[in-house]
């Protein structure tokens, strides 16, 4: 009978085993370091794009923050013009009562041909005395009165002729009274007064 020693063949094919082992695991090792090196040049290219175009925004939003603050310096002198035009739209409508009043008796007044002595106003009714060249004076007074819009109606109670002796001259004193009224009730006045007059029309 034949016998085979079989023993230097399976040392042989054992050792042919590990070195297949290692080389599996050497190139495993290899391959995953590869892997991470890829991975980390990937990352690495990615953020150092990233942060070139970061660079250039940033570079960008500086050439236009000269032109962001001159735009917030005009829009606060905006804001602060739009509130001054508020307030002076505010005290103009809230222009009535005496300033107004005297305002517009002032802009009725001949120049250098009549002069006011007193001037009083009560409920509503202003009254008036003073001093005139002539009665044509005090006639142009009365019209100029009437043509403001605070005054609803005119009323002459007196004149009397004065006469100076001294300088040989004439004067008028005279006194009125004018029913006084805000800019808005005249309106009101003339739109009922309008609607009065087209209501007569029809009939």
């Amino acid at each position: 009978m034949i016998r085979v020693n079989l023993l230097p063949f399976r040392a042989a094919r054992q050792k042919e085993n590990i070195r297949k082992q290692i080389s599996i695991y050497v190139l495993s090792v290899v391959f995953l370091f590869a892997a991470i090196g890829f991975f980390f040049i990937d990352r690495s290219r990615t953020l150092a794009a990233r942060t070139e175009t970061r660079a250039a925004k940033v570079k960008e939003l500086d050439k236009y923050k000269g032109a962001t603050e001159e735009l917030k310096k005009l829009k606060r002198q905006i804001e602060e013009t739009q509130a001054k035009l508020k307030v002076i739209k505010e005290l103009e409508k809230n222009k009535t009562g005496p300033v107004r009043l005297l305002d517009q008796v002032a802009m009725a007044v001949p120049k250098d041909k009549l002069w006011l002595n007193s001037l009083g106003e009560k409920g509503g009714v202003l009254a008036l005395t003073g001093t005139a060249m002539d009665n044509d004076t005090v006639a142009l007074f009365m019209t100029n009165l009437e043509k403001s819009d605070m005054v609803s109606s005119v009323d002459l109670k007196a004149t009397k002729l004065k006469k100076h002796a001294k300088v040989k001259l004439n004067t008028v004193t005279f006194s009125l009274t004018c029913r006084v009224y805000s800019k808005k009730e005249k309106q009101e006045g003339k739109a009922q007064n309008s609607a009065t007059k087209s209501r007569k029309k029809r009939r």
